[in-house]
């Protein structure tokens, strides 16, 4: 997808380390982040790999303290918003304490930096929406989305709990009968349906999507900033006081990645098959 609007190259100081999201200014202030994979992932849909991964967890520090940036707008590109996990990282993951603690610190940063960010953010989201991409998706403060999306969390059909934002903000936004139904069973929502049910704050036509979002972005860069930021924070404080039950979902979900599930979870999805999960009770 496509966007036609006045840019600039950024300050090399800010975004020239990051190769899995691609940065770019816009006119007024808008900060535009473009999920993109770099080398062989930068494919057709962006998948959260290692790099990608901490890139999403670090950039809302950058943005929160970039004194050009008003309001950012992530977005994917080409198929969709964001591709699931890495297999190959979540099978580290199973294998490796460093690096299940490495990556349950960077999940982590990546819900409390959104949250924390000052500067408002607008997601824009199209065809599947999952994994790490999709926690900065369904946290942003205007999420958009096309009528034909598919947002997906798909931990429980990996074998592990729905830890890394879904506790924090599905209830929050659709209720807990919502919350339960879509987390529990894994089952897709659409973008149509998510505006219905209060997952996503606007719906669109595929043609519409980009230009409401960056509609939207100019009219939140183009508004007081103390007043809008100062908004932000107090709402963002209904999530702050869900933090301990963020915690403990993230803290369970990587619990999971030490267990049986996950590697049964792995192998269905690599051999493309129904998992037969070994049925164990944790409690």
């Amino acid at each position: 997808m496509s966007h036609e609007s006045e840019s600039q190259s950024v300050e090399p100081a800010f975004y020239a380390h990051y190769r899995s999201l691609r940065v770019r200014r816009h006119a007024h202030g808008i900060l535009e982040i473009v999920m993109s994979g770099e080398g062989a992932n930068r494919s057709a849909l962006a998948t959260a790999d290692a790099n990608m991964h901490r890139e999403l967890a670090d950039i809302w520090r950058d943005v929160d303290r970039d004194p050009e940036t008003r309001v950012a707008v992530i977005r994917g590109e080409g198929k969709g918003f964001s591709a699931g996990g890495d297999l190959g990282l979540v099978e580290e993951m199973a294998n490796d304490f460093d690096v299940r603690t490495r990556v349950w610190r960077e999940a982590r940063d990546l819900v409390y930096n959104v949250i924390n960010c000052s500067k408002p953010i607008v997601s824009a989201m199209h065809g599947p929406a999952v994994g790490a991409g999709l926690v900065a998706g369904l946290l942003a403060d205007i999420s958009i989305a096309t009528k034909s999306a598919r947002i997906i969390d798909g931990h429980t059909r990996l074998g592990v709990a729905a830890g890394d934002h879904a506790a924090i903000v599905w209830p929050l936004l659709c209720g807990m009968a919502k919350a339960k139904y879509y987390l529990m069973l894994c089952e897709p929502v659409s973008g149509e349906e998510a505006e219905r049910i209060g997952l996503v704050s606007l719906a669109v036509d595929d043609n519409d999507l980009l230009p409401k979002t960056f509609e939207v972005a100019r009219k939140l860069a183009q508004g007081s900033q103390t007043a809008i930021r100062w908004t932000k924070y107090a709402l963002n404080n209904w999530l702050r006081s869900a933090g301990p039950t963020f915690d403990t979902s993230l803290a369970l979900e990587f619990m999971g990645f030490a267990g049986p599930d996950v590697k049964e979870g792995v192998a269905s999805l690599r051999e493309r098959r129904a998992p037969d999960f070994p049925g164990k009770e944790p409690f």
